[in-house]
């Protein structure tokens, strides 16, 4: 049933944005670099890695500059125009592609790069590959505001690895053992409202049972004191 849902509203919404998403092509196309989408290796389901699609927002060569794969806050690497479509995650879009392909659903872990999904434990690991990685999920509501968190951190990949990756990590692995239909219409639901109010805590109401994060990120994640 999931997959039928994810075919129906990817496909519905690549029809509905259109008039969106093919200008917002022009632009890239005659700024920046002249790059519409940026695709990049990722891991999806049972550790098979496939092209994720994004509209390019950073310098061709970016994963070999700065952080890598990890995007931080006022990031230098950056376009002027791609600043705008991540801030308002439409840079993301593209990957209804993937969604309506197969690559990825509209709800699970986020799908990371080789790098980044190292910085998992084994056991972490070895659940989320279960499932195909989702466009949001729990683990990118409770991290929508990752960029800044690293802008704020002294050692941005250190605080990555042993901080932000665990408890990641953790929220991930939840969201495949509480995987249901009712769950995948809620994180949708709750994705909208997050976009639209950024300072919203609502996912700690939504999910109930969700990992306790450790006390570095509470402030940081809006989790609700006693």
């Amino acid at each position: 049933m999931q997959r039928f849902f994810d075919v129906l509203f990817s496909g519905l919404a690549l029809l509905i944005l259109s008039p969106l998403l093919v200008p917002i092509a022009f632009l890239l196309k005659f700024t920046g670099e002249g790059e519409i989408f940026f695709m990049q290796e990722r891991l999806g389901e049972n550790g098979k890695k496939f092209k994720l699609y994004k509209f390019a927002t950073m310098l061709k060569n970016s994963p070999t500059l700065g952080t890598g794969t990890v995007t931080v806050k006022n990031d230098s690497r950056i376009l002027p125009v791609g600043r705008f479509l991540r801030k308002t995650k439409i840079n993301e879009l593209p990957q209804l592609l993937n969604i309506f392909f197969g690559d990825m659903s509209v709800i699970g872990p986020r799908p990371l790069t080789v790098q980044t999904f190292g910085a998992y434990a084994p056991e972490v690991q070895e659940v989320v590959r279960q499932v195909k990685p989702g466009l949001s999920g729990v683990g990118s509501i409770i991290f929508r505001g990752e960029e800044d968190m690293l802008a704020d951190s002294k050692d941005q990949l250190e605080f990555y690895k042993n901080v932000i990756a665990p408890y990641k990590g953790e929220l991930e692995k939840w969201y495949v053992f509480n995987c249901s239909l009712s769950n995948y219409f809620k994180a949708i639901f709750v994705t909208i409202i997050v976009v639209l109010f950024p300072g919203s805590s609502c996912a700690w109401q939504a999910f109930k049972g969700l990992p306790i994060p450790p006390e570095e990120l509470k402030e940081l994640l809006n989790f609700p004191r006693a």
